[in-house]
């Protein structure tokens, strides 16, 4: 994680089925998580927006400005 820089990225979360809650980054399309509290799912979408992140920079891609 060489490269790995704090950016803040807008974060949706609603309430799901069967307890859970639901969360999404809308400037990285896809990147969606959930957990069993409002807490968890908000940790679990950092962990998923910085994958997302290093994925599309081993892949020799890079993220467009929103």
């Amino acid at each position: 994680m060489g490269g790995q820089r704090c950016k803040m990225r807008q974060v949706v979360i609603h309430p799901g089925e069967n307890g859970y809650w639901l969360t999404e980054s809308p400037s990285l399309p896809g990147c969606i998580s959930q957990g069993e509290s409002e807490e968890e799912a908000i940790g679990n979408i950092g962990e998923a927006i910085q994958v997302y992140i290093e994925t599309l920079e081993e892949d020799g891609l890079s993220l467009v400005a929103q």
